[in-house]
């Protein structure tokens, strides 16, 4: 008795280290947002336009990645282009504030509100140059949505790995789930006005984020049993999920690990939805690179588990015909 509530106690201060070290991973990159070299360009006559981006170098050292462009129309290029957050465009009139809050509305608003500075007291006009869905204004749906695409993902994956014990159909049933979830999460998404832009084209990048972590579990857990299937919710979900820079930016985030997450599904899902949703898919081929990676890498593992799972049945490497079966084909030859 006495040892079975220690072995209880043990367990029970094992969870809350558990607890606590993931409460620490997930409200540590949230408390601390603040631009890191985030990329953003000064517009305007050169002498104008050098002056300002000295003065953005200055003043939050380390803060912006700043490049310049001759005129408005080069910076709102750059915003489309997505190599660039933000444009302040210097006129004769005043500066202005270009921004894109389609690919990050916390930085937009964080941008806003740090140009009103540069007005010298009077208001910073803001122009909105690829703006976020009317019907989301502030990402909250957009970033909600990705939670139980993550969840589901990682529950097909266990699911497919201990309820199907054929490695062919659990590859057809990891195909199957990656298309129905990414065609049927996209139309809700869009039904809601999280997503405006091409229906097939999402609801590919949606697929490949379920394919991603749902065969990285069962292609993990085919391999390694069941710490595969805890290394791979690791990595897909429960480590990647808060350096996405889904809720914010990657350049919003403490580094390096703004720049890890993009190399983790949910990071590279997040940033490719939004180039192909808002930015006719622009700087999309890393993240389609990292995501296909790791779609193809985990049912890659799962045919690898086939293999390790015949060689344990079989160590002699000879198939053995169970003895039921050549009884059968003895009477069948009778006949």
């Amino acid at each position: 008795m006495a040892r079975k509530v220690g072995i209880a106690g043990l367990l029970a201060v094992g969870i809350v280290v558990l607890q606590a070290l993931l409460i620490l991973w997930y409200a540590w990159p949230s408390e601390k947002i603040a631009p890191r070299d985030l990329p953003v360009v000064v517009a305007g006559p050169a002498p104008a336009a050098n002056a300002v981006a000295e003065r953005l170098r200055t003043e939050r050292p380390g803060a912006f990645d700043v490049t310049t462009a001759p005129d408005a129309a080069a910076a709102d290029q750059a915003l489309r282009d997505r190599t660039a957050y933000a444009a302040f465009v210097v006129t004769p009139s005043g500066p202005s504030l270009h921004v894109a809050s389609a690919a990050s509305p916390t930085v937009a608003t964080l941008l806003t509100q740090a140009a009103q500075q540069l007005g010298n007291g009077q208001p910073v006009p803001v122009v909105d140059v690829v703006p976020a869905p009317t019907d989301d204004p502030r990402g909250a749906g957009f970033a909600s949505g990705f939670l139980p695409l993550l969840l589901t993902s990682a529950a097909a994956g266990v699911a497919l790995l201990f309820a199907v014990r054929s490695h062919a159909a659990r590859l057809v049933g990891l195909l199957a789930f990656a298309v129905l979830a990414g065609l049927v999460a996209t139309a809700l998404l869009r039904w809601l006005g999280v997503l405006t832009g091409d229906y097939l084209r999402e609801a590919g990048v949606v697929s490949l984020l379920a394919l991603a972590i749902s065969a990285t579990v069962s292609g993990l857990g085919a391999v390694l049993g069941g710490p595969g299937v805890g290394l791979g919710a690791l990595l897909g979900f429960l480590l990647g999920n808060p350096i996405s820079g889904l809720t914010s930016a990657p350049e919003l985030l403490p580094q390096p690990w703004g720049a890890v997450g993009q190399y983790l599904p949910p990071g590279a899902a997040a940033t490719l939805l939004r180039s192909v949703a808002f930015f006719d898919s622009a700087k999309a081929r890393m993240p389609l690179i990292v995501l296909a990676a790791w779609g193809a890498g985990g049912l890659l593992l799962t045919a690898v588990g086939h293999y390790r799972d015949r060689r344990r049945s079989d160590p002699a490497g000879q198939l053995r015909v169970p003895a039921m079966d050549r009884d059968e084909r003895r009477l069948g030859a009778e006949r």
